[in-house]
């Protein structure tokens, strides 16, 4: 996202944008990618919501919160695009507020990977994880990305 400092992530949290909403898909390549045909569009507080009950020390990724969302919906998937981004606003929106903070750092993505989007990057997100007792690695040479270590281990499960 840019211009961070000029959007109110807030009241973006806030426009449920007509969701939550279903979707029937029909290409196939998709279907087959997905799991199934029917995909549900979550409202950005949902994610924001489920975000701060991670606890202390745990971590989710956002194909977790995907997976809990479709399986609470009863559709076949998540949509991920606009899952990527509402995770995004809902850590920006924190950031924003004084108070009523969302643990937004404990929110990763796939295999466990740090994400850039995230306020002060992943240098924010990695002091924030280790101070909660994660070790962080990097991979890569030239691309280099940020892990936490071993996350299957502290995966928060949502139910």
């Amino acid at each position: 996202m840019a211009d961070e400092d000029r959007k109110d992530f807030n009241a973006m949290l806030q426009d449920s944008k007509d969701m939550p909403k279903y979707q029937t898909i029909t290409d196939q390549k998709s279907i087959e990618k997905y799991g199934g045909s029917r995909m549900y569009f979550a409202p950005p507080m949902d994610y924001d919501r489920v975000m701060r009950q991670v606890p202390y020390g745990k971590v989710v990724t956002v194909g977790e919160i995907r997976e809990y969302f479709a399986r609470k919906s009863g559709a076949d998937f998540t949509e991920p695009i606009t899952a990527g981004i509402f995770v995004s606003i809902a850590a920006w929106a924190s950031h924003q507020r004084k108070e009523d903070k969302t643990p937004y750092w404990r929110t990763l993505k796939a295999n466990g990977e740090l994400n850039p989007k995230y306020p002060g990057g992943v240098e924010a997100q990695k002091e924030k994880l280790e101070a909660e007792g994660h070790t962080v690695v990097w991979k890569g040479r030239t691309n280099i990305r940020y892990y936490v270590k071993d996350y299957e281990k502290v995966l928060y499960i949502l139910s």
